[in-house]
């Protein structure tokens, strides 16, 4: 990777949806979808996505302005680029090691179960006083007061519902 980043500074563009062609130097927000974009900005052209989410990446506005944070590591990319958007400049972040970027996956990866864990404890309902409890003798459709249920969901609608709601 060059001492450089070939691009310095990100215009940030507010839309509904990412556009399917991307301009090098723009920082595409879509705050609907909670999502931004860009073109890498050393310059291969990859296009680099980051999900704003507590768990993931914080999006912060001071006027016209706008930081990402955490930094950007493009460590599946042949660029292996890293680096920090803040206040719409490219600041170029040290290498990491493959043992330094093994961590922060992992990092990323409890950080962001533990925040669906979070969301789906505080939208459970939670089990009252005065509802019975279910007879284990009996199938869901005969209980007292069955309430209809529901199908579980997958460990991927889970996340897509806590990142994005719905």
């Amino acid at each position: 990777m060059s001492t450089r980043m070939k691009i310095s500074t990100l215009r940030p563009e507010f839309v509904v949806s990412v556009p399917e062609q991307l301009i090098d130097g723009v920082l595409y927000i879509s705050e609907r979808y909670r999502i931004c974009s860009h073109k890498c900005c050393c310059g291969c052209g990859e296009e680099v996505i980051t999900p704003l989410s507590p768990a993931e990446w914080k999006l912060t506005r001071e006027g016209d302005l706008v930081s990402l944070w955490p930094s950007i590591g493009n460590w599946d990319y042949a660029c292996q680029s890293h680096y920090i958007i803040r206040r719409n400049e490219v600041i170029r972040s040290f290498p990491m090691t493959s043992h330094q970027i093994n961590r922060v996956r992992q990092r990323d990866a409890a950080d962001l179960a533990r925040m669906v864990a979070v969301r789906n404890h505080n939208k459970a309902p939670a089990l009252g006083a005065d509802e019975p409890l279910p007879d284990p003798g009996r199938s869901p459709s005969q209980q007292p007061d069955a309430k209809p249920t529901l199908p579980r969901e997958g460990l991927l609608d889970a996340i897509w519902r806590a990142l994005f709601g719905g």
